[in-house]
């Protein structure tokens, strides 16, 4: 449901091209000095980012400050040049409205992953995984095909930090198992969500902008599964075949806490309120999310009544929150919120224009594009940018702007949630050394999708 949330970012990004008169006069300062150097400082902050592993440096320390520092030179650069000052204050509301959004989004999603672990959800989960006898490789399928087919329905970052909380439970030293087992559930998030209007940003900003109905991308279907089959295959034999070193005689079979299957039903119905705040009472998605967690208060509160306080806390959940992971988020939107502001990424949107590079290696394009910069802002340029393109090109836009995230570690909302919880061990470096594999999943999901739409013309309103 994350990206349900960030669609109503469109509310917000839509405001910087038309809303009102004040956003109109916005100049653009991409070529003064304050352009120049918001950029220098983003890619400088971004190498830091990257090299998380090399530095020792947690990545929301380098986000966190090109994020709030980019906006107070643009703010600088209005003042010295004696601009209109309300225009920083208006953008400035915005960027906050939307980190203020995904910030309670992910807190709720995280206080119910937490409170999972807590009552050994996670735990239980393992065991019934390993006790089967599985190996390495099939775990890796499993959780892989989990991640592939829970997206659509839950979002790509809330089902990556589940089965990447499910994959350190199982083996929490070898990172031939665990750095391939990352990847794959990070591109099966990714890909799974792609062809649900629900399971990515991408899918439902096309969705609302009227470029599809709802069935049309169930189409992109064979794409986004066809590529994430080829890389979790590649990535598959670089697997340990082995089982792992586990003795059920000698290990104490978990027990879920009292309450723990009310818990799970609880985090199902927060996501329908997520879904239904934004789609039916458009309200913002953490809406329906606070909504959830006020309900799992009130569980706790009766949890407490009968078994006593230590068995449930709440709070003890909430305190376990990857908060490094929150401060990254807001760096980054922070960062993107300024660079737009500027006029980066509308320049990155004449860049995209079919008339430089046509439609179709201009939308493949921006797969590359929103694994470095985000796919949210790269969407909404090419949204407003509306090059005249059939709903065959629209889907393509669609399927790389969220598939395309996973080439690099931190280009999608999941990468950046299972480096969190995998803190050390999937990192930039570790998830460039198996890069390749994306790449070539990504360029089948695109031959498929040329194939269907081109060649067989196989779509909603095809033949």
């Amino acid at each position: 449901m994350f990206k349900v949330l960030l669609s109503f970012l469109l509310c917000s990004v839509a405001a910087f091209a038309s809303g009102g008169s004040a956003t109109s006069e916005i100049p653009d300062l991409t070529m003064t000095w304050i352009g120049f150097a918001s950029l220098i400082i983003f890619v400088i902050g971004y190498y830091f980012v990257a090299a998380e592993e090399k530095y020792e440096i947690d990545k929301a320390k380098p986000a966190l400050f090109i994020g709030t520092f980019i906006f107070i030179l643009i703010a600088l650069y209005y003042a010295i040049n004696d601009l209109d000052m309300d225009l920083v204050h208006v953008q400035a509301q915005h960027l906050i409205l939307e980190i203020a959004e995904i910030f309670f989004f992910l807190f709720v999603a995280m206080t119910y992953i937490e409170s999972l672990i807590h009552m050994n959800v996670f735990d239980k989960l393992k065991y019934n995984l390993v006790t089967k006898g599985y190996s390495y490789r099939k775990l890796f399928w499993v959780t892989g095909f989990i991640a592939f087919f829970l997206s659509p329905i839950a979002d790509n970052l809330t089902t990556a930090l589940i089965l990447s909380t499910v994959l350190i439970t199982i083996e929490k030293k070898r990172k031939d198992f665990l750095v391939p087992g990352a990847i794959n559930i990070v591109v099966a998030a990714n890909a799974g969500g792609a062809w649900s209007p629900f399971g990515d940003i991408t899918t439902l900003m096309a969705w609302t902008a009227g470029k599809g109905v709802f069935t049309d991308f169930l189409y992109l279907f064979p794409a986004a599964i066809g590529g994430y089959l080829i890389t979790a295959f590649l990535l598959s034999k670089f697997v340990p075949t082995e089982k792992p070193e586990f003795d059920a005689s000698k290990e104490e079979v978990p027990v879920m806490a009292e309450g723990a299957k009310v818990v799970m039903g609880l985090g199902v119905f927060t996501i329908f309120c997520a879904v239904m705040s934004h789609q039916v009472l458009h309200l913002p998605a953490m809406w329906g999310m606070m909504f959830g967690l006020s309900l799992l208060k009130v569980y706790s509160y009766g949890l407490n009544r009968r078994h006593g306080k230590e068995h449930f806390n709440i709070f003890h959940s909430m305190a376990k929150i990857e908060n490094n992971t929150l401060m990254f988020f807001f760096g980054i939107l922070a960062a993107v919120g300024g660079l737009y502001f500027i006029g980066w990424l509308a320049l990155a949107s004449h860049v995209y224009s079919p008339d430089v590079l046509g439609p179709t290696w201009s939308n493949i394009g921006v797969g590359f594009l929103s694994a470095i910069v985000d796919n949210v802002p790269v969407m909404s340029a090419v949204l407003k940018a509306n090059p005249q393109m059939g709903l065959d090109q629209w889907m393509l836009v669609t399927l790389t702007a969220g598939v395309g995230g996973s080439l690099i570690s931190f280009g999608s909302a999941a990468g950046v949630g299972v480096m969190g919880k995998l803190h050390g061990i999937y990192t930039f470096n570790s998830h460039m050394k198996y890069a390749w594999t994306i790449l070539i999943g990504y360029i089948v999901s695109i031959s498929i999708w040329y194939i269907q739409y081109e060649v067989l013309q196989i779509s909603h309103y095809g033949s």
